[in-house]
């Protein structure tokens, strides 16, 4: 109890150095917001960081729990103040992520975009194997700078083969075709809200301050910490498994050899009695002693 009131403590005196308290102008705020709103100061909100602390724990359990269960994660920031951050963060903890532009199509038309992923990764093997100095010098260029832009717009989630299990979106009005589609798609939203913002529209709403760079990395990495987490207890528990199905085909083993020591002597007793029929057989009649 007194490690989550020291890491609670720990984690809302980080925010409040981050800025994460700062909202909009009271002129720009939803009403939805009213809630998770403090006090307003000079024209601003302030955000009560003690919900935030609880709502950012709520949402780092629910992406342990997913991740754990097998599940993956896109970080979602193509704001300025967020693409470095959320890049970073997402290749730490080894998770997709979209920091240039969300194409349109990602979840609710994913094969279509399957099918662009696939014609990325064939250019980037041809281009790896040396085909491409085989190609006039101009369409070499071409092809390398569309494998550029490929890569800048894909290349945080080429390797992803199905639908996520959840978003993380730092800004919900600039990603809003992302949250749409997930919404559509019936996927999981995690999300930062500031007080512009309405938290009704998200699963796992992280009332804070959007666009204070320390904040947004702030948060960033608390989430991928969150993936990191779930990762070991996905491997911890594969481990277990591993070990049980062990143990148990090593009992079945030692059953099984139990069970042919038990018939071995049976078995030897039925061969005797076969050996000494045949010999008798093979040894004919005895004939009596002719006496004198």
């Amino acid at each position: 109890m007194l490690e989550t009131t020291s890491t609670s403590s720990t984690t809302l005196k980080q925010l409040l150095e981050a800025g994460a308290h700062f909202g909009h102008q009271t002129s720009r705020w939803h009403p939805r917001m009213k809630s998770y709103i403090f006090t307003k100061r000079n024209g601003i909100h302030i955000i009560d960081l003690e919900q935030t602390v609880s709502a950012l724990e709520k949402a780092c359990a629910f992406i342990r729990e997913i991740i754990a269960d097998g599940g993956h994660l896109i970080f979602v920031g193509t704001k300025k103040q967020a693409q470095e951050t959320v890049q970073e963060e997402a290749r730490r903890c080894g998770a997709y992520y979209v920091n240039q532009r969300w194409i349109g199509g990602i979840l609710t038309n994913f094969s279509t975009i399957q099918s662009r992923i696939d014609y990325l990764v064939r250019l980037e093997d041809q281009q790896a194997k040396g085909e491409f100095s085989r190609l006039p010098k101009k369409e070499a260029v071409k092809l390398g700078e569309e494998i550029i832009r490929l890569n800048r717009h894909m290349g945080g989630f080429k390797e992803m083969t199905s639908l996520p299990s959840a978003l993380f979106i730092v800004d919900i009005i600039k990603e809003r075709i992302a949250l749409i589609e997930a919404r559509k798609v019936g996927v999981p939203v995690v999300a930062v809200t500031d007080t512009n913002t309405n938290p009704d529209e998200i699963d796992y709403p992280i009332p804070a301050n959007d666009d204070a760079i320390r904040a947004i990395r702030l948060v960033c990495g608390k989430i991928a910490d969150a993936v990191l987490s779930g990762k070991a207890g996905r491997m911890a528990m594969t481990s277990t498994e591993d070990a049980a199905s062990g143990e148990a085909s090593a009992e079945a083993g030692d059953t099984a050899l139990e069970e042919v020591h038990a018939e071995a002597p049976a078995e030897a007793k039925d061969a005797m009695s076969e050996e000494i029929s045949a010999e008798a057989k093979d040894a004919g009649p005895t004939k009596p002693a002719i006496s004198a």
